[in-house]
């Protein structure tokens, strides 16, 4: 009996690393630089939606590179952008530093470049493609859907939020965020503000705040609330579902 246990439980685990290719690191023109990123891709024929991944203060680590992979296997051409070209940090000393150090306008190109990247692609159907990210990349998850209005969605974890009432008004990327109760640096009063605002303006916003969770609840491999994180996943995995396929 555990004989076939393990064996059905191996054959579920090869299915599912047979949906999408090992991922390779990738260079492509960013202004007058050359940047580079990871891809996953799925297997199989046709064009797929794609999704650019953002990266956290810490840096373009195993972690992001593992949602790349786990958007390939769901049938998404995942883009996980290295902003800090080739820096990752370990301490959260280094990640601020890093974090201080990138230049907004540099950010916001890289990522433009990598959308415009994903669309040269073969595989990649360029009118369905969205971006995610999470910390600082889900600010920047919001930057870029500011930056690049041809979006079919934007998902922010925990990121900062602007308070212009032109740039919220000009939104035309359908947003969804997933936000702490406890996260000093991004309190719920700055996200309702944010929605209610947006929401004044006709925007498709859906932000949901969970009351116990704090700043970056759903990171990493062991989240700290892995309730909150799996709840957070789903409406995530729904909202790309729906912005990416229609389904």
């Amino acid at each position: 009996m555990r004989q076939r246990v393990f064996a059905s439980g191996l054959a579920g685990f090869v299915l599912a690393a047979s949906l999408f290719a090992a991922g390779t690191v990738v260079s492509y023109p960013s202004g007058s630089e050359t940047v580079s990123g990871y891809l996953a891709v799925p297997q199989g024929g046709g064009k797929h939606p794609a999704i650019v991944v953002i990266h956290e203060w810490w840096g373009l680590n195993d972690w992001v590179k593992s949602k790349a992979d786990d958007f390939a296997r769901q049938g998404y051409v995942a883009l996980a952008v290295d902003l800090y070209r080739g820096k990752v940090a370990q301490d959260a000393d280094t990640a601020h530093q890093l974090m201080r150090g990138l230049p907004d306008d540099r950010a916001v190109r890289d990522m433009k470049a990598a959308v415009a990247y994903l669309r040269s692609r073969p595989e990649v159907d360029g009118a369905r493609v969205a971006s995610i990210g999470w910390c600082m990349g889900g600010g920047l998850s919001l930057d870029l859907a500011v930056a690049e209005p041809t979006l079919s969605g934007a998902v922010i974890y925990y990121g900062h939020l602007m308070t212009d009432p032109a740039t919220i008004a000009a939104l035309k990327v359908p947003l969804l965020g997933n936000f702490g109760g406890q996260d000093q640096g991004i309190p719920p009063e700055s996200v309702h503000e944010f929605e209610a605002q947006a929401k004044k303006d006709g925007k498709s916003v859906d932000f949901k705040i969970y009351p116990d969770a704090g700043h970056g609840f759903a990171s990493g491999a062991n989240p700290k609330n892995p309730a909150d994180a799996k709840d957070a996943n789903a409406r995530t995995d729904a909202f790309l579902a729906k912005v990416l396929t229609g389904k």
